[in-house]
This record gives C-alpha cells, sequence and structure tokens, in this order.
C-alpha cells in the first residue's frame, strides 16, 4: 500500500530546489517506484522556455537515467514561490508530463496531487488520459 502523506512530503521537500527566476511557481514531484524507491524532481527553467523541465519530468528522467522503469505512484506540489503551504491550489501534470507517463506507466499509475500534507487528491493515469488513443504502456 502506497503512504500518500510521504510522497507528498518528498514532493515538498523537492519543490525547495525548483529553479524559478521567470514564473517563480515552484513545482515538487516524487515518484514511487514499485520497488519503493523514490526520485525528486523539481522544474527547472530556461529564459527561453521551451528547454524548461517539469518537475515531473525531472523525477521520470532521473529514474529511468538510473535503470528504474517500473513506477507505482508520483505526488505533485505546486504554487507560487510565495505561497505558503495550503493556500495554493492543486497542481496537476502538463500535457507533455502526462505523455511521459502514458510511455512508462501503466492505466493504474496513480497520480497524487496535494495542497497540502494532508489535503490531497488521487487520480489514475487512466482518469487523467481517458481520451489517449494510444494504448498506455504494459
Amino acid at each position: 500500500m502506497i503512504d500518500y502523506k510521504i510522497l507528498v512530503k518528498e514532493a515538498y521537500e523537492a519543490q525547495k530546489y525548483a529553479y524559478i527566476p521567470y514564473s517563480h511557481w515552484a513545482v515538487g514531484a516524487a515518484l514511487l517506484t514499485k520497488e519503493g524507491k523514490i526520485y525528486r524532481g523539481c522544474n527547472i527553467e530556461s529564459s527561453t522556455f521551451s528547454p524548461t523541465n517539469c518537475a515531473e519530468r525531472t523525477a521520470f528522467f532521473k529514474a529511468i537515467s538510473e535503470g528504474d522503469k517500473d513506477f507505482a505512484a508520483i505526488a505533485i506540489v505546486g504554487n507560487d514561490a510565495d505561497t505558503p503551504i495550503g493556500e495554493g491550489d492543486f497542481c496537476p501534470p502538463c500535457g507533455v508530463c502526462r505523455q511521459v507517463m502514458t510511455e512508462f506507466c501503466q492505466r493504474d499509475f496513480e497520480i497524487i496531487l496535494a495542497r497540502d500534507y494532508d489535503d490531497y487528491k488521487v487520480y489514475t493515469l487512466a482518469e487523467l488520459m481517458p481520451l489517449i488513443s494510444l494504448p498506455l504502456s504494459k
């Protein structure tokens, strides 16, 4: 069973490292493998924005580059840099991140969107990608 609160805590830890000099929007992600390993990711901006990398993809790419490709869940937090925990909103993954998830995750992969440590919603990848024309991986 997945401990969502631990994943949310790890996502908030990752958010602290966001490099956001342009948008000031800090995102953190904590990706859980089926073996129980957690990879953290934060968003990393560039002045031209197209080479910017989202927190979710940072976590996925770290895991994949270390040989892990079997994932269970990801927790995502995001807010304006000055927003206290619990005062912001939920931060769903963008379309590019969802596409990466469909490449490497099963339909029951869980996506935890959190406002604070105790206020979160859990979705499956299939719920966030209901009309995908390609079959989800595995």
